[in-house]
C-alpha cells in the first residue's frame, strides 16, 4: 500500500491537525452511520465520492463512517468540526449541520486526488490516512464575486464554480447580475429588463476608452427556476449565494429597458458597449424607488441570503445636478447638496431591505459614505477598512491589490488580457490579512473576513476564469479560513493540491 500522504496538504490549512499510523480503507463494504440531522452531509458525501469511486456507501446502524451532530460540541460554532480517522472507523461530528459539510470537504481532500474526478478511476485504492483534526475557522466570511453582468456565463457552469468554492471552504458566492452591460435577473413586473437591457451590440476590446469594438452581440439572462436551484444546490455545499443588483450608478442596462427611470426619461439610451464608469444613473423620483423596492422584493423571493448587495459605488452625480427634479428632492429632504442623494437614496432602499429582514451591502469608495446599516465592502484603499469598523459597519475587506482576479498573475507576456495596472500575484493574495495591523479588539471584530472580485470585461469563458481563479483562490481561502500566515508551508501544501485541481479538470494557471 502507498504511503499516506501529509495532512498538510489540505487548503486551507485545519486549525489543529495530527497525522497518526495507518489508514482506513473505504471500499465496497463501507457503510454510513448517520446520525439525526446528519442526512443532508451523507447524502452530499455520496454524490461527492459516486462518481469516481463507484462507493455506494449505504447506510447501516452499524457503518464505519459515522456522521453525528453534537450540540455538546458548541465551541467550534456554526462551520467547524471534527474528524478522527482510525484504521476501522471514522467519526465526524460538528455542532451545526454546516460544520459537518465543511469536514465532508476534509474527508475528499485526504482521499487519493483521483477521488475528486467526474470519471470512474479503476484500480485507486480509497485510503484515508489516520488524524485528529479540529477545525474552526478564522472568519466567518470567505467570499467569491464572480461578474455575470459583462460576461454572462451558463447556470452550469455557475454550479461547477460553486463546487470548487466548496471545496476550499469558501461560504459565500457573491454573483453580480446587474451593470451597465447587461441585466441578468429577470423580474416579472419589468420583463425588458432582460428582453432589452440583458443584450448589448458588441463588446469594447481592450481597456476602457479604447475606442475598438468586437462588432459581436452579446447577451444572456437566467430563469427564475434556474437561480432558485442554483442556491439550492450551492445551499447543500454550505454555500449562500448573495445576489448583487447595482444601484444607483451602473444602471445603463436598465435605463436602456426603462428610460423613465433615468433624470433625461425621453432619451433613448442603448445597453453599454464600453467599460469603466457610465454618467447616466437612476434618477430620485417615486418611480424610481418603486421600481427599486419591486426588484428587490423579487431578488428576495429568489434569494434567502440574509445579505443582499446593492452596489453602490461609482455613482457620478452630474445628472443629478443638472436635474430641476434631483434639486428639488435633495432641498426637500434637507440635503446640502444634488450630490448628498447618493447617501440619501441608498439609505432608503437600505431601509427597504432591513425592514424586512435583510442586511444592505454596499462597496465603499472612501470607507464613510454609506449609511450606518449597511455591511461594507472596502475595495480601494486599505485604511477603508479600519474607517468604517471604527464608524461600527460590519466590514468585508477586498483590497483590489489583493483579492481582484481580473488584474494579472505575473507580468509576463504571455498572460491574456487582464486589467491594465497592478499585478496581483498568489503571494500577494496569500499575504492579505482582512483584519488591519493597527486595528483595536473592537474594529476587528467588526471584520467578517474577504473575498476574492473577478470582473470580467475582458474575460469570456469559464477557461479563462478558472485560469484567473486558480490557484489564488486557494490563497485567500486558506487565509480567511486558519489565518496561516506562513508562505512556505502553504507553498508546500499547494503543491500537493495541485493534484486536486487537476483531478477536477481546472485550467488553472501554472
Amino acid at each position: 500500500m502507498p504511503a499516506p500522504r501529509s495532512v498538510l496538504t489540505l487548503v486551507p490549512r485545519p486549525s489543529e491537525a495530527a497525522l497518526r499510523p495507518g489508514h482506513f480503507t473505504l471500499d465496497a463494504d463501507t457503510a454510513l452511520r448517520i446520525g439525526a440531522g446528519a442526512e443532508p452531509a451523507a447524502e452530499l458525501l455520496r454524490t461527492l465520492l459516486s462518481p469516481a469511486t463507484g462507493l455506494s456507501l449505504r447506510p447501516s446502524p452499524e457503518g464505519q463512517l459515522a456522521l453525528a451532530l453534537d450540540p455538546g460540541l458548541g465551541g467550534l460554532g456554526e462551520e467547524g468540526y471534527e474528524l478522527t480517522v482510525d484504521p476501522h472507523a471514522v467519526l465526524l461530528r460538528a455542532a451545526h449541520p454546516t460544520g459537518l459539510l465543511r469536514g465532508v470537504q476534509t474527508i475528499r481532500q485526504l482521499l487519493p486526488p483521483q477521488a475528486l474526478s467526474e470519471a470512474p478511476e479503476r484500480g485507486t485504492p480509497w485510503l484515508l490516512p489516520c488524524a485528529d483534526i479540529t477545525d474552526v475557522p478564522r472568519h466567518p466570511w470567505r467570499g467569491a464575486m464572480l461578474d455575470v453582468a459583462r460576461h454572462f456565463q451558463p447556470v452550469s457552469y455557475l454550479r461547477r464554480y460553486v463546487d470548487v468554492l466548496a471545496l476550499h471552504k469558501i461560504n459565500v458566492f457573491h454573483l453580480h447580475l446587474t451593470d451597465d452591460q447587461g441585466w441578468r435577473m429577470p423580474v416579472a413586473a419589468r420583463p425588458k429588463l432582460t428582453e432589452i437591457g440583458g443584450h448589448r451590440a458588441e463588446s469594447q476590446i481592450g481597456p476602457a476608452g479604447s475606442g475598438t469594438y468586437d462588432g459581436v452581440p452579446h447577451g444572456g439572462a437566467y430563469t427564475r427556476a434556474e437561480l432558485a436551484a442554483l442556491v439550492r444546490y450551492a445551499a447543500a455545499r454550505g454555500v449562500t449565494v448573495m445576489p448583487e443588483i447595482e444601484m444607483p450608478g451602473h444602471v445603463r442596462a436598465a435605463l436602456a429597458a426603462y428610460p423613465s427611470l433615468g433624470n433625461h426619461p425621453d432619451r433613448a439610451l442603448d445597453v453599454w458597449t464600453r467599460w469603466g464608469v457610465c454618467d447616466t444613473v437612476l434618477g430620485v423620483h417615486d418611480e424610481v424607488l418603486d421600481f427599486c423596492r419591486t426588484v428587490l422584493e423579487e431578488v428576495m423571493d429568489v434569494f434567502p441570503s440574509p445579505y443582499i448587495h446593492l452596489g453602490g459605488e461609482e455613482c457620478p452625480t452630474a445628472e443629478w445636478t443638472h436635474s430641476s427634479a434631483a434639486r428639488e428632492r435633495a432641498v426637500a429632504e434637507g440635503l446640502p447638496n444634488p450630490e448628498a442623494l447618493h447617501g440619501w437614496f441608498l439609505g432608503q432602499i437600505g431601509d427597504f431591505l432591513v425592514r424586512r429582514g435583510r442586511r444592505p451591502v454596499g462597496w465603499a469608495e472612501t470607507g464613510a459614505e454609506l449609511p450606518l446599516d449597511f455591511t461594507v465592502m472596502t475595495w480601494r484603499d486599505q485604511s477603508h477598512t479600519l474607517t468604517a469598523a471604527r464608524r461600527g459597519h460590519p466590514v468585508i475587506n477586498a483590497y483590489h491589490r489583493a483579492t481582484y482576479l481580473d488584474h494579472a498573475q505575473s507580468d509576463a507576456p504571455h498572460e491574456p488580457p487582464a486589467q491594465p495596472g497592478t499585478v496581483v500575484d498568489l503571494r500577494a493574495v496569500h499575504a492579505h490579512d482582512p483584519v488591519p495591523e493597527d486595528a483595536d479588539a473592537e474594529a476587528a471584530g467588526r471584520v467578517l473576513g474577504t473575498q476574492t472580485q473577478l470582473w470580467t470585461e475582458f474575460v469570456t469563458t469559464p477557461a479563462h476564469i478558472e485560469y484567473l481563479t486558480y490557484p489564488r483562490l486557494c490563497a485567500l481561502a486558506d487565509r480567511g479560513w486558519s489565518g496561516a500566515t506562513d508562505w512556505a508551508d502553504f507553498r508546500a501544501r499547494l503543491d500537493g493540491h495541485t493534484a486536486r485541481l487537476d483531478a477536477l479538470g481546472i485550467r488553472r494557471h501554472p
